[in-house]
């Protein structure tokens, strides 16, 4: 699950700070088909998905995991509800889609993380900067650099970052994930997310994302045939 998206082009592109949740032993590379490597991926089935303005969700059939996505203009509102463990996972992979020129990620907290991403695709130069918010205490977690995992690392930068954090989740199962983006720095993604979450409830911002989509599919007045 990414956080910048382009479609309808003929070509795609972005697909910026992808987070994955798993349960049990954390693998920070994605699967490939056919590949016997281990990796993150699950199945689920389309008619456990569900998508409106403003919401989507699925249920991730191998770890049983049900993911609800909301989102604001400039931040994101992820809600993952875990099995009773404590190995749940939350993978943050900055590899994702278009070609790396530069990333970096930093431990800042008990349960926040920021960092950016600087990539070529259809755009030659874009970079994006995201701070992330757990609503849990990060238990452990471990940041790997050119897939190697780098003991003891509590920030990184190159080509290829990514990173796992795991939480407990044996006595409140939700793990709210609220993610800020910017173009300027990280403390702009912090402001962002400061200003357009807030805090909020999951139910609060997912009924103002679609009250958004109505207030601009209003301005089209339809008249006549049934």
């Amino acid at each position: 699950f990414s956080h910048t998206h382009l479609s309808g082009t003929g070509i795609s592109d972005y697909g910026d700070v992808l987070l994955m949740p798993t349960v049990g032993e954390a693998f920070l590379k994605a699967l490939n088909n056919g590949s016997p490597d281990k990796g993150y991926a699950s199945r689920f089935q389309h008619r456990f998905e569900h998508a409106s303005p403003g919401y989507y969700s699925v249920r991730l059939d191998d770890d049983d995991v049900f993911v609800e996505l909301t989102a604001t203009a400039r931040a994101a509102l992820h809600r993952y509800s875990f099995p009773a463990t404590d190995e749940a996972n939350i993978i943050v992979d900055l590899t994702h889609r278009d070609e790396v020129l530069d990333s970096g990620l930093r431990v800042t907290g008990a349960n926040t993380i920021v960092g950016w991403r600087r990539s070529k695709g259809w755009a030659k130069n874009q970079i994006v900067y995201f701070a992330i918010e757990f609503s849990h205490p990060i238990i452990s977690y471990g940041i790997a650099v050119d897939d190697k995992l780098v003991p003891n690392l509590r920030e990184a930068r190159g080509r290829n970052v990514k990173a796992f954090f795991r939480f407990n989740t044996k006595r409140v199962q939700q793990v709210l994930v609220r993610v800020g983006i910017s173009a300027v720095d990280t403390n702009g993604a912090l402001l962002n997310l400061a200003a357009e979450l807030n805090h909020k409830s999951f139910e609060t911002v997912k009924a103002e994302a679609a009250a958004e989509w109505n207030s601009e599919l209003n301005k089209i007045p339809v008249s006549g045939g049934t």
